[in-house]
């Protein structure tokens, strides 16, 4: 798994990319939220559910179905959300989805079940460049410093330009918008 610093950075930095007309504030919030929520699935850890079972680590709630279910939840919010419904469902189900997506390039781990329940089957992406982050008891480590630095290779400064791109787009495009 990616840690939990870099799960919400691709939404955070494709919302900020495209401003607060597209994306309201409260809206990219629930997006940031959400993009964490999966790994809740670490609880089962606690229940004794192994990390192999469906509904052990990187099982249902990495899922695609999860993801939409989360998009629905998010289209029925959407008045709190301040967009419309199908804005909602679609940034929300992005957002979830984008963990599994990180989680499925890291280069460890069992994988992801996207296609639970209909397939048990875990899933990586064919390019894998991200490192696996320990969990907590390893984190605070030399290990754990390589991993931030591959997360940071890798996703952060992607998504830094990403963002920044964005906003510098949209910055040059305003004045021709007010001028028309």
């Amino acid at each position: 798994m990616t840690t939990l610093i870099t799960h919400p950075l691709p939404i955070l930095a494709l919302g900020l990319a495209l401003g607060p007309r597209v994306i309201p504030p409260r809206l990219l919030l629930a997006g940031f939220l959400l993009a964490l929520l999966p790994d809740a699935d670490m609880l089962a850890f606690k229940f004794g559910i192994a990390y192999a079972d469906a509904f052990g680590h990187r099982g249902f709630s990495h899922s695609l179905l999860f993801a939409g279910c989360c998009g629905v939840l998010g289209a029925l919010a959407c008045r709190l959300l301040r967009c419309g419904p199908l804005r909602a469902f679609c940034w929300i189900a992005l957002a979830t989805a984008s963990h599994s997506l990180l989680d499925a390039a890291t280069d460890g781990g069992l994988g992801v079940v996207w296609l639970w329940p209909w397939s048990e089957q875990r899933h990586f992406l064919p390019w894998r460049p991200i490192e696996v982050s320990p969990f907590i008891h390893g984190f605070f480590s030399q290990r754990g410093l390589e991993v931030l630095a591959s997360e940071a290779r890798w996703v952060w400064l992607p998504c830094l330009a990403l963002a920044l791109g964005g906003m510098a787009l949209r910055g040059l495009l305003r004045p021709r918008q007010q001028a028309l």
